[in-house]
Parts: C-alpha cells; structure tokens; sequence
C-alpha cells in the first residue's frame, strides 16, 4: 500500500511541476523588453513582449503619445501573441532629429516603419491602428497587403463621415494654407490641459483615466525642440484626407479581417467613422465603446477581450 501511495504522489509531483515550469515559461514570456534598433540612420525604441512563436501584433500608436500608451494592451494580451509597439521618429524615445534634418511627414514616417518591419523580420501581423496609427499602418498595409493577418482599428479613420467639426475645420485651414493659425491650434493640443482633455473628454469615467498616460504624453512632447516636429505633421496631416479613397479600396480589394472597437465619444473622430469600415469590409466585427479618442485606457481589458475572441474565431492562434 505504502508503495502504490508513493507512486501516486510521485505521479502527482511530477505534474504539478510540469505546470509549474509551464507556469514560469509563460510568465517569462510576459516580461516586457524595452529596446532600441537602428533604423534609417535613426534609434527606434519599441517594447516587445511575449512568445514569437506565437501570432504577431505590431501596435502603432497615435498623437501626441508613444507606445507608453500601449503598455496595460501588452500586459493583458502578452500570454496569447508576441507584440510589439515602436515610437515613431520624433515621439517616445526614438530618435528626433530636428526639422531640418529629417522630413516630418506621413508618408516618411510609414517609409520608417516599412523599414522597421523589415528590421525586426516580422513578416505576419495583425495592425492595431490608433490616431496617426492609421494613415502610417495603412500605407503600410496597402503596399503590403501580404503582411497582414488583420486589422484593429481604435479611433484610426480612413473616412470623411469619421471626421468630427473641429477636425474638419482644422483641415479647412490647412488646405487654404492658413499656416499660422493651424500653429495656434497645435499649440494649445499639446498644452498640458490640451493632452489631458483629449483623454478625459468623453470618458465613461474620468476618474478611470490614469494620469500616467497624459503626463508620460506631455514629458515627450514639451519643449522648443519637439514642437517644430509636431507642427510639421500637424501642417501635413491634410495629406491624408486625400488617401482615404486609396485605403477603401485596399479594405474592398483584399478584405482583411477587422475589428474595430471605438470610443464613441471621441470629438476628433466621431462615431460613424468607426461603423463607415463597414462600407466596404463584408464581416467586419465593430464595438462602440462609451469612451473617447484615448478608449484603450479606459477599456484596454475590454479590448483585449475582444482581441483575442476575434482572432481565435479567424484562426489566428
């Protein structure tokens, strides 16, 4: 009896310290790594975490923040997918060359990004596109369409119903060249007051907003040196209104699978912006979320949520 007994325990240690290595091995997997490539003669900062045998999420942030905003996403989802999030030239801790130097525009920071990709050797992904996020992961994503395994589209617009007045009035000023007025306005958005209402405006709950996110945002982007950086993609953002019909007919063309999940009560991009995907996606899965631009903060477990839902329902395991 004494030794069937033993057996039975050495049966039973043996499997609890199978899951208990198990256990450590995924728990490694969930560190977050903080690093920096060399890219284009530039130092690209990006966190990366998880198993890269598993599905790949590259996570593109949007203004005025950094891949800081992403990291309770990386937390919550860094079991399942390998993630990586990259600050663009002249945001987070990637390098910022100054103006003079280094052409500020969309189209050279998704060039940037393209090279990135390469640099890393990541060759499938899901896109979680947020804010400037989307006009730099769509020409990404439609020169590349073979990159793509889906799409996450949080307040990323690709539409003219998603553009809210206060947007639609910036772009008006931009397009008759109205310069130093766009200026002024810049300036007040990447005020402190500027950043911290682009995160609690329309909230579900302002006091769910973690101050960390709009603080981190204004350490990275105060100053005499980086607003001439901001200014510049400010002033060519307008450019990207006329890609919109380009985009739409790399969603009607290849039909990536997309999950959109909006905060509602976002000003800049405004709700119908969100449901406009599907015009031209056949099974697009959209979620409007009682939040604004900054949704993930509110609602990253939420997201996270979904994410893995809607990719484990695509296969992407």
């Amino acid at each position: 009896m004494k030794t069937k007994i033993s057996s039975v325990l050495c049966f039973v240690l043996v499997v609890f310290g199978f899951i208990a290595r198990a256990q450590r091995s995924q728990a490694g997997y969930q560190k977050v790594a903080y690093k920096t490539i060399r890219v284009d003669g530039l130092d690209v900062f990006y966190r990366e975490a998880g198993n890269p045998d598993k599905p790949a999420l590259l996570l593109l942030h949007g203004f005025p923040s950094s891949s800081f905003m992403y990291r309770d996403l990386i937390n919550d989802l860094s079991a399942n997918y390998h993630l990586i999030a990259p600050d663009y030239p002249g945001f987070g801790l990637s390098s910022q060359p100054p103006v003079s130097a280094f052409d500020y525009s969309f189209d050279h920071l998704a060039a940037v990004m393209e090279d990135f990709i390469s640099r890393i050797n990541l060759k499938h992904f899901s896109l979680y596109m947020q804010d400037y996020g989307g006009p730099i992961g769509f020409r990404i994503a439609a020169k590349h369409p073979g990159w793509i395994s889906a799409l996450i589209i949080q307040n990323a617009n690709a539409y003219q119903e998603g553009l809210g007045n206060g947007f639609k009035k910036i772009m008006a000023m931009e397009d008759a060249g109205d310069k130093a007025g766009v200026e002024n306005i810049l300036k007040s958005i990447i005020s402190f007051e500027g950043i911290k209402v682009q995160y609690t405006g329309g909230a579900n709950n302002p006091a769910h907003i973690d101050p960390d996110a709009y603080l981190m945002d204004y350490q990275f982007i105060k100053g005499e040196e980086n607003e001439p950086i901001q200014n510049a993609l400010f002033q060519n953002y307008h450019i990207n209104l006329t890609k919109y019909p380009d985009w739409q007919q790399y969603l009607r063309q290849h039909q990536p699978p997309t999950l959109v999940v909006w905060g509602k009560n976002d000003p800049i991009f405004i709700a119908p912006g969100g449901l406009a995907y599907q015009k031209d996606l056949k099974n697009a899965e959209v979620h409007l979320l009682n939040g604004g631009h900054f949704a993930l903060v509110e609602y990253h477990a939420e997201i996270a949520a979904y994410i893995r839902s809607f990719l484990r329902e695509k296969g992407i395991r």
